[in-house]
């Protein structure tokens, strides 16, 4: 059994109280306002679940974390960034790359209410999104949560081969020269690992935890210039 939250106060249990099956499984209920989800980040807490009005709250571990100057470039791609196929900015279609990975999964957890509620944090300056253009087009990117010293990722989409791997070069690359140590990858995945991501248990995943209270070198809010990766 998981505990059902009340829209109010802001509270979680303890992410120990996790269930293994399914695996991170901790509370339902609460709200997807901006300081529960802030609360939840801070905490190493994320929403995710099908069913519109249904909110629940997962903490799985182990963890996948990329941490930034980790991150690994295959020869293949390392060949083709050289040819500089895509213009990367942050934060001009936040809204748009939110949509796109909606849209991009068939059984998408991005429901309306979800694509609303991280729009509102990113109105606020806490959510942000990478994204790969090709002249006007839109062809791929991600977005997530920047709390501190650590980038927390959600969701990416891409329409066109690399252009979401691009993307997280790009935030890579950028986090480490605005001192994120770390981006939360939230579940193992293939790609991910490929990329330089690894699995931390829940403590060692926690101890990061703390650079989210730290004030963040990021350029976010200003980083309006186009830039070729």
């Amino acid at each position: 059994m998981i505990p059902f939250l009340p829209p109010s106060p802001v509270q979680f249990p303890s992410t120990r109280f996790a269930l293994r099956d399914p695996n991170g499984l901790l509370a339902a209920g609460g709200s997807l306002a901006p300081d529960w989800l802030l609360a939840a980040y801070r905490r190493g807490i994320y929403p995710w679940y099908n069913d519109p009005g249904e909110i629940f709250w997962w903490s799985p571990a182990p963890r996948m974390v990329l941490r930034p100057a980790d991150v690994h470039i295959a020869k293949s791609l390392k060949k083709f960034l050289k040819k500089t196929p895509f213009t990367i900015r942050f934060d001009s279609a936040f809204k748009d790359v939110v949509a796109r990975c909606a849209d991009s999964r068939d059984d998408t957890w991005i429901l309306p209410e979800i694509q609303a509620a991280y729009c509102r944090l990113h109105e606020l300056g806490h959510a942000h999104s990478v994204e790969c253009w090709q002249g006007k087009d839109l062809v791929g990117g991600l977005y997530g949560v920047n709390l501190g010293q650590q980038f927390f990722g959600e969701s990416m989409f891409s329409s066109c081969t690399n252009a979401s791997k691009v993307a997280l070069v790009a935030l890579s690359r950028h986090c480490e020269a605005w001192g994120i140590t770390a981006i939360d990858c939230q579940m193992h995945t293939q790609h991910l690992e490929s990329m330089g991501a690894q699995l931390y248990d829940r403590n060692a995943f926690e101890a990061m935890l703390d650079g989210c209270d730290t004030p963040s070198n990021a350029k976010w809010l200003f980083q309006s210039e186009w830039m070729n990766v």
